[in-house]
């Protein structure tokens, strides 16, 4: 797993003020699935990307391959 994606993720998670249980719920999966994506174990399918990108309201493309 890109670890840019990563940390994007747990950035805007954070940035949105939400914890990994809220948008694991948000995306009807749970909470240690959406933990992994963060952690880099595992990846989310392309349906996942486009649901988290309305949570967080950024682009895909922001969350791919922003850099903080």
């Amino acid at each position: 797993m890109d670890k840019i994606f990563c940390e994007n993720l747990k950035y805007f998670r954070k940035d949105v003020g939400l914890t990994q249980k809220q948008v694991a719920e948000k995306l009807g999966v749970v909470e240690s699935c959406y933990a992994n994506w963060e952690q880099g174990r595992t990846e989310p399918p392309i349906a996942m990307l486009r649901k988290l990108s309305k949570i967080f309201k950024v682009s895909i493309d922001e969350l791919i391959n922003n850099s903080f």
